[in-house]
């Protein structure tokens, strides 16, 4: 019975410990954040936009970014063109009514030099694929409030066609170049 007690200790020491090594998770701060994007028009331009509205949590361990989530809020695309972006918000392009959300949930990470690779399920218009995500880590900081904060910053390309969505071209190219600069406070 002795025995029983020592192990059962033992086992909760183990607990404890690898909980007070855990990853830390960090919340996007969205006031201090920015998810854009950018498709050539025409073939000649480059038109950008960005997205209002989206949430989204980092784990970080050790200096390396472990996990991430995301989503964003289609209805919130914004081009700074009303009439564009009503269309974008439509079936030709986003149809919120039908995708209210983009998704992007991490799967695995590769840390390479001062840049981590995220390998996750991007799902956008109802088709999931897996994307590799570069994500450069800043910090962390101590911010003047006194939260820890760190700065996250991703670029990539992806075809809209590998998502359904072809409406538009040629005027609207396939290729869109997302870019994420981000900040995030500790949960």
């Amino acid at each position: 019975m002795k025995t029983k007690h020592i192990c059962m200790g033992v086992l909760a020491a183990v607990w404890l410990t690898a909980i007070a090594q855990a990853a830390d998770t960090y919340k996007l701060d969205p006031a201090h954040s920015v998810v854009g994007f950018s498709v050539t028009h025409l073939l000649i331009n480059n038109v950008k936009g960005r997205f209002g509205e989206f949430t989204g949590t980092v784990a970080v361990d050790n200096g390396a970014i472990k996990e991430a989530e995301g989503t964003i809020q289609t209805k919130s695309v914004d081009t700074g063109v009303a009439a564009r972006d009503k269309d974008l918000r439509g079936p030709n392009f986003f149809d919120v009514e039908k995708y209210p959300t983009i998704t992007f949930k991490s799967k695995r990470s590769e840390k390479k030099g001062n840049e981590t690779l995220l390998v996750g399920d991007f799902t956008m218009h109802g088709v999931t694929k897996e994307l590799s995500l570069p994500v450069k880590l800043k910090g962390p900081i101590k911010d003047p409030w006194g939260n820890n904060r760190i700065g996250l910053e991703a670029k990539t390309t992806l075809s809209r066609k590998d998502y359904g969505m072809t409406k538009g071209a040629p005027m609207v190219g396939d290729e869109i170049e997302i870019e994420i600069n981000a900040e995030a406070t500790k949960k």
